[in-house]
């Protein structure tokens, strides 16, 4: 980045913190695309003039709400819950529902900003936006949910709607969750439409949008991959994380000849050298998705596995890198010890999963690196196609699904080659900020100033 330009990524994002205190989640997000976007900004002096980024990073409304709800105790309990409404220059705004004790508005800015330029990237026609609660589901009982997802759909189906914003599930929303919310927006508004996604399959669902995510990730990987002349047979592979998009990583990792050797959750890892084959696999799917047990329990079960209370796995040599868990999980300390020990690529299941300092690490050290927005824009590109069956009143087979995501992933990548390209090298960070910039920016310019 020449001086020129990295003052005014400076002086841009001064005025950005200043505007947005005490937000650290989206000034990460922001300056990662800033200093992408910012030579092609200045080359280009319509952008300028419109004043594009400025808008671009300010969301279009913030909606913050109360949700009371009565626990089966018979006490009332009240949470706080947002919409983060942040683009709609390409087609109504299209991001997840996250319920958890961690979600403030910081961490719902970063996802809707970030959701805009991975749903640009995708091809289809959706905008960005991000919400949720600081609602915690873990120990609470199918009834409380119940009541909870009820009380909130009261304020939110005001402000949602399938050619408004149309949300879907994301960390603590599954699909209890999502039905519990659509069952309750069907009787408020009284429209069967698609209105959420990642419905069950017997409401209008999508076949394979439970596994798009982890899936598109690691189609991603192996597409970056096969531009290097090579693939992930044989490879070693660390995942974190053991909920959708682990799991389905995991799944797909094995499909695609790899070895998987690691799983996680909040209370540490579990290290299997002998690799996570199909049988393992299924009990994990039943540990976490049936049982809601915790991943020490795999070790118990296979004791060639061993597990790291309070650990994070990165510490392990493989030859790639899966983190789908949470945002900033990737350490500066973690990137060097991936790097030390010979890691080839890092494709990102969960939305930055990876703190600015590490990134750097991962782009000098010119190894592949799929960022967030394009390696794990395969669910959210799921959610448009089922936007798309709903549209059309019909549904199709997983296998046609899963041909049209392959190729969705095929084509992020090839934009990523297209904007990222350098002397041999592609800088996928670049490459996909760039190319979601551009399709965004350029509709913005053509509405005029609104």
């Amino acid at each position: 980045m020449s001086n020129a330009c990295s003052k005014e990524v400076d002086q841009f994002m001064q005025g950005l913190i200043k505007r947005n205190p005490h937000e650290p989640e989206f000034h990460q997000a922001v300056q990662e695309v800033t200093e992408s976007v910012m030579s092609l900004i200045l080359d280009n002096q319509k952008y300028q003039d419109a004043q594009i980024l400025e808008r671009m990073t300010e969301p279009d409304r913030i909606v913050i709400f109360r949700v009371t709800w009565e626990a089966d105790d018979g006490t009332v309990r009240a949470n706080r819950a947002w919409r983060v409404q942040f683009n709609n220059a390409i087609g109504p705004y299209k991001g997840g529902l996250r319920f958890h004790p961690s979600v403030t508005q910081s961490i719902l800015k970063f996802l809707g900003f970030e959701q805009v330029f991975k749903n640009s990237l995708t091809g289809l026609p959706m905008g960005g936006a991000k919400g949720g609660a600081n609602f915690n589901p873990r120990g609470k009982s199918r009834s409380e949910v119940m009541r909870f997802c009820q009380s909130l759909m009261i304020e939110l189906h005001r402000h949602i709607g399938e050619d408004t914003d149309v949300p879907a599930g994301d960390i603590g929303v599954g699909s209890r969750e999502i039905s519990f919310l659509f069952g309750q927006y069907k009787r408020l508004a009284n429209r069967f439409v698609g209105t959420l996604t990642g419905k069950g399959l017997e409401f209008g669902g999508s076949a394979g949008r439970k596994e798009a995510t982890g899936y598109g990730c690691v189609y991603f990987c192996e597409n970056m991959f096969e531009h290097r002349g090579d693939s992930m047979v044989g490879k070693t592979v660390a995942v974190s994380g053991s909920g959708n998009v682990a799991i389905y990583a995991i799944e797909k990792s094995l499909t695609m000849g790899a070895k998987v050797v690691t799983a996680s959750d909040s209370s540490g890892f579990i290290h299997d050298p002998n690799g996570i084959d199909q049988e393992k696999l299924a009990y994990l799917k039943d540990l976490k998705e049936e049982r809601r047990g915790r991943i020490h329990e795999y070790a118990e079960k296979y004791p060639e596995a061993t597990f790291h209370a309070g650990e994070r796995p990165w510490n392990v040599p493989v030859d790639i890198a899966l983190p789908c868990a949470t945002q900033n999980e990737i350490s500066e300390k973690d990137a060097h010890a991936l790097v030390q020990n010979g890691v080839l690529a890092v494709s990102e299941g969960a939305n930055m999963p990876s703190v600015a300092e590490a990134v750097t690490i991962f782009r000098e050290a010119k190894i592949l690196y799929g960022p967030g927005k394009a390696a794990n824009a395969g669910g959210v590109a799921v959610s448009g196609l089922e936007q798309s069956q709903n549209a059309l009143r019909l549904s199709w087979s997983r296998q046609e699904v899963d041909a049209r995501l392959q190729g969705i992933m095929h084509d992020i990548h090839h934009k990523c080659l297209e904007h990222g390209s350098d002397n041999g090298y592609v800088d996928y960070v670049k490459g996909s900020n760039v190319a979601g910039f551009i399709k965004v920016a350029d509709a913005m310019l053509a509405y005029g100033v609104v």
